[in-house]
């Protein structure tokens, strides 16, 4: 573990060293649509390809990649499957966070004798490009944690894919990898996987958000978020708490029909030309009110980039001690109101925007408003 890092998660244990997030696996209806829509809009470009060609019956799964970041979308290829169970219960969504180890059967035998419930046990998968050692575990709700090892493979992606060539290939956005994921789950639940991903996986609990510091008028939430020992993965894990009216996290939870991962945080290294391209290709993002803008630069201080760009972008702006961050969300990628996207620039700062906490959930409930599940 770094030193620096040492003296902020003083407490993360080095048991199960984690080099960083390999994949995100989605169960959707159609993979191909799927993989068009993130190709299109969030500028993903074609990886790897696995389905009937390949001689996989079972299910077709589409690999795509910006930067450091892959997603995988799967689409079972008949019924009665897990797959197709996930998806008739919560919709398209996450199922799989797979991380990337050097020792996937150590990280099993470490995790489950801590208690943590198998997936998958340790498994070598190889084709002519050498072998992947993968094993996993549950944790909320029907999401899992896969290892991956794979220092003995020199492919595409995983055994079993080829290279997936395209004519289609829109230019990247500037996405760069994943900064965060966050789990939503139900009432006094966020402790229990506080203490899952600190006994289990050897987590630290970096900060903790209670409901004074997110709420509206109607609604609130509390949150804590888990990070391993080098501070490549974080997970805040949210859950509702009590308000006026119905959360965010509470319609995710009737929407998704239990705990999930309600978002997915991407890096940019410029978020201006990030959002405007994203907006060109069609993908909808959250309204502030432009009276967020009338008193955020007094509270953040001088920043580099262009105000009135901010502003008409309804990009929100949040300072710490060590910088300042910028973050925007999109509106739900779904029919249902479960998952979505941020896209978030830091500039040092290391927080999660806190003083931008009241004026998003704000702008979710007048969403939800709309939906009529602000109620």
């Amino acid at each position: 573990m770094d030193k620096k890092l040492k003296k902020i998660f003083p407490e993360a244990k080095d048991f199960l060293p984690i080099h960083g997030t390999d994949y995100v696996e989605f169960y959707v209806g159609n993979a191909k649509q799927a993989a068009h829509f993130y190709k299109t809009a969030f500028g993903f470009q074609s990886l790897a390809y696995s389905g009937l060609e390949t001689g996989d019956t079972t299910k077709t799964s589409y690999v795509l990649s910006q930067e450091k970041i892959r997603i995988v979308l799967t689409t079972p290829m008949s019924g009665n499957t897990e797959i197709e169970e996930h998806i008739t219960k919560h919709g398209d969504g996450v199922k799989i966070i797979a991380l990337w180890v050097d020792d996937a059967k150590k990280a099993w035998e470490e995790t489950t004798k801590r208690g943590a419930k198998s997936y998958e046990r340790p498994n070598e998968i190889s084709d002519n490009n050498g072998s992947v050692i993968r094993s996993g575990i549950h944790t909320y709700g029907d999401t899992v944690h896969l290892f991956i090892e794979r220092k003995n493979f020199n492919g595409i992606f995983l055994p079993g894919f080829k290279q997936w060539d395209s004519e289609y290939n829109p230019e990247p956005v500037g996405l760069k990898y994943i900064d965060h994921m966050v789990g939503n789950v139900g009432w006094n639940e966020m402790n229990i996987w506080e203490e899952f991903y600190r006994d289990v996986m050897g987590f630290a609990n970096l900060i903790t958000f209670d409901d004074k510091d997110i709420s509206t008028q109607y609604t609130a939430l509390m949150s804590k978020v888990m990070t391993n020992g080098n501070g490549r993965i974080k997970f805040p894990i949210n859950e509702p708490a009590e308000g006026a009216k119905k959360s965010q996290i509470e319609e995710y939870l009737e929407f998704y029909n239990g705990p999930g991962c309600q978002h997915i945080a991407i890096a940019t290294d410029d978020i201006i030309n990030t959002v405007k391209e994203m907006k060109l290709r069609g993908v909808e993002f959250l309204h502030v009110p432009k009276s967020y803008y009338d008193t955020v630069f007094d509270r953040v201080g001088k920043i580099d980039e262009e105000i009135t760009k901010i502003r008409d972008l309804s990009i929100l702006v949040d300072r710490d001690e060590e910088g300042y961050l910028l973050q925007i969300f999109t509106k739900p990628v779904e029919d249902r109101p479960t998952l979505f996207f941020e896209i978030i620039q830091r500039k040092g700062a290391q927080s999660f925007g806190k003083g931008n906490f009241k004026a998003l959930f704000e702008a979710i409930e007048l969403e939800q408003e709309k939906r009529g599940t602000l109620i």
